[in-house]
């Protein structure tokens, strides 16, 4: 079984790619030393709302291709990319809000998700990868998981970080979108 018949191979890629423009035009949009409304602030959003949808479906395409052979290997690989799956959704609503602060104002992300939704989205990404690196015989490399941890440390340390870590995580994701699983 493929990548590319699962439709993860390009999403792999353009995911961390879109991630990396939107780090980019945060960067610009602080320039004048606030982020807020405008060309580079919606730009990015928008790149980075994509970006999120695409990393829905790296996570479900990597749960398919996650070999299980036990019940408790195929109740970590579900729960893994249900937690990708719900992280991702929070990722959304909050860049909704952001791109439309009506929609913020009446429905805004509960506070509690604000923090467990990031956290779910990177933890499911990861248990799937670790899974893959796992798996008999080994699906992807060891340093995948690994930079993709990285990168997700570089975001929680600092937001200006964004591109290097996005890079970080395209590194890791590299060998999906070249379909080595």
């Amino acid at each position: 079984m493929t990548s590319r018949r699962l439709g993860v191979k390009s999403p792999a890629l353009i995911a961390p790619l879109l991630l990396v423009l939107y780090g980019l035009l945060r960067l610009v949009d602080g320039l004048d030393g606030e982020h807020g409304p405008g060309l580079a602030w919606n730009l990015g959003h928008a790149l980075f709302l994509v970006g999120f949808v695409l990393f829905g479906v790296v996570t479900v395409g990597l749960r398919r291709l996650v070999p299980v052979t036990t019940g408790r290997g195929r109740l970590l690989a579900n729960t893994a990319t249900a937690a990708g799956l719900f992280g991702a959704a929070c990722f959304l609503w909050v860049i909704l809000g952001d791109l439309f602060a009506d929609l913020d104002r009446a429905a805004p992300l509960p506070e509690p998700l604000e923090s467990v939704g990031p956290l779910a989205f990177q933890l499911g990404l990861l248990t799937l990868l670790v899974m893959s690196v796992a798996a008999k015989p080994r699906l992807l490399p060891a340093w995948s998981p690994l930079l993709v941890l990285v990168g997700f440390v570089l975001f929680a340390a600092d937001l200006d970080l964004l591109p290097i870590g996005a890079l970080l995580l395209m590194a890791g994701l590299a060998p999906v979108a070249r379909g080595r699983i």
